[in-house]
């Protein structure tokens, strides 16, 4: 039973990732300190708080719409770091522990925001209505 947002295993893998990424950071050049280290910490604290604080709310709606903006912010922290090994600043086995772990929570993300939405409809591809 999860009595509270602590409880949820989404949640600590995020805080784990967290924790991983702002070690991570400390590597990246001192230009990129206010810039796209910043973002990268912002990202990175974005996903256990707005399980939280969704967990945290009302109701299941709003529930939802904070698990969705932790799921963008997971993949915002997904293309900082991308960037980074394209950009030369971190290397893939670097990159490997944030990125892994970070393709796990967004997959256990996809799979609460399922469980709480009451008869998901199946995402349709406009195009294939197209005459």
């Amino acid at each position: 039973m999860v009595d509270s947002f602590r409880d949820l295993i989404v949640w600590q893998k995020a805080m784990n990732q967290a924790v991983l990424l702002y070690a991570l950071v400390k590597k990246l050049p001192r230009e990129e300190l206010y810039a796209l280290s910043d973002q990268m910490r912002r990202a990175a604290v974005s996903v256990p708080s707005n399980i939280a604080e969704g967990h945290s709310r009302n109701s299941k709606k709003e529930y939802i719409q904070f698990l969705s903006i932790a799921k963008g912010s997971n993949a915002e922290l997904q293309t900082h770091c991308l960037l980074c090994e394209k950009l030369g600043y971190l290397s893939e086995a670097e990159l490997q522990p944030v990125l892994s772990q970070s393709v796990e929570i967004a997959k256990m993300l996809n799979s609460l925001i399922k469980k709480l939405t009451p008869n998901p409809q199946p995402l349709t591809d406009e195009r294939s209505n197209a005459t």
